[in-house]
């Protein structure tokens, strides 16, 4: 779950810095690269896709400033052919 906080009232909170900064989510998807295409196609500024950990991973950053890591299994030839 994620939560928004509160900017007003009794459990308000505003970040000293910008919201975001050093905070990566990762997501587990069925395919990272083809979520990378069609975030690219619809004017999004994804990272090119590449293979860490046998996952092929793409990220997006949201509004905020977060890390979003979308991430999922590379085979045998692609982790042998990025590494």
């Amino acid at each position: 779950m994620l939560q928004e906080f509160p900017r007003e009232g009794h459990d308000s909170w505003v970040p000293e810095s910008q919201v975001g900064v050093g905070v990566s989510i990762c997501l587990l998807c069925d395919d990272a690269r083809a979520l990378h295409r069609e975030a690219a196609a619809r004017g999004l500024a994804p990272t090119t896709p590449y293979v860490g950990n046998r996952m092929w991973v793409t990220t997006l950053t949201d509004p905020d400033g977060y890390h979003l890591d979308f991430e999922s299994p590379a085979d045998e030839s692609d982790a042998r052919n990025t590494e």
